[in-house]
């Protein structure tokens, strides 16, 4: 069930422990949803250029590397699963840095330091951390003056787990999208571990719902000017009819933010 996000928690491990998941759904190169949506939508917002270093904050193996290296920017990667990065390591080869780290203390890694970015990344990455002032707190602490940041994540107005889905009005022969709940803050258990192998303590991965205020507000607080929005509606996969194509051409899937540290 989904609960009110009213205290902080200790940092979670749960993405090394389910890396192996993971990396079966998206690899080190992204799923299709990353590769066709999320990463040319983050890209077109960051605009990075030749030389620049772009911090990947929540990188998981490694999804946008290519695309940044390709822009011949230098791409550095943060995550807190040691398996991931182990896999996007040998997957992207030397040419991208991936460390190990806390997206709320950066500034406790010391292979980083302050100001040490152009550009700092969130790629569907921010809905998982909390909490979320500590953590924008701490992208600004890598960020040089006037250095940017783009966050792209799921719809937090429509695509809200647990609380959001699809539905269809017969009489208008419509599908339309239903949202149970979206100014109240969530806390959302969503992927389980450990249950049937043994070979982890049983839990489970979790995904916080802010509603937008919060996050302009978290990236004002920290000292960001939004410059940039821009909502990225689904890809039709072929196979469905006129009013589901409508839908999801009309109710966007992906939310970027551009800012800049002021």
């Amino acid at each position: 069930m989904a609960r009110k996000t009213n205290q902080r928690r200790a940092p979670s491990k749960s993405w090394d422990a389910v890396a192996g998941w993971y990396l079966g759904w998206a690899g080190a190169e992204g799923s299709r949803h990353h590769r066709e949506l999320a990463i040319p939508a983050l890209m077109a917002l960051l605009a990075p250029e030749k030389g620049e270093r772009v911090l990947d904050i929540g990188c998981g193996a490694g999804a946008l590397a290519p695309a940044v290296m390709a822009a011949g920017a230098h791409y550095t990667g943060i995550d807190k699963s040691p398996r991931l990065v182990a896999h996007g390591r040998k997957h992207h080869g030397g040419d991208a840095r991936l460390l190990v780290g806390d997206a709320t203390r950066l500034s406790a890694l010391a292979a980083l330091a302050p100001g040490g970015f152009d550009a700092a990344t969130f790629l569907l990455s921010i809905q998982d951390i909390d909490p979320l002032d500590v953590t924008l707190r701490s992208a600004a602490w890598a960020l040089r003056p006037g250095g940017r940041l783009v966050m792209l994540m799921t719809h937090p107005c429509f695509r809200i787990p647990r609380q959001s889905g699809w539905g269809w009005d017969d009489g208008r022969s419509l599908q339309y999208r239903r949202i149970d709940s979206y100014l109240t803050p969530l806390d959302v258990p969503m992927q389980e571990y450990g249950r049937k192998n043994g070979k982890e303590k049983p839990g489970v991965t979790r995904s916080y719902h802010r509603p937008l205020e919060t996050y302009v507000a978290a990236l004002a607080a920290s000292g960001f000017v939004i410059d940039a929005l821009q909502e990225i509606p689904a890809g039709n996969t072929g196979e469905e009819g006129r009013a589901q194509r409508r839908a999801r051409r009309e109710i966007p899937l992906f939310l970027g933010i551009g800012a800049w540290q002021s």
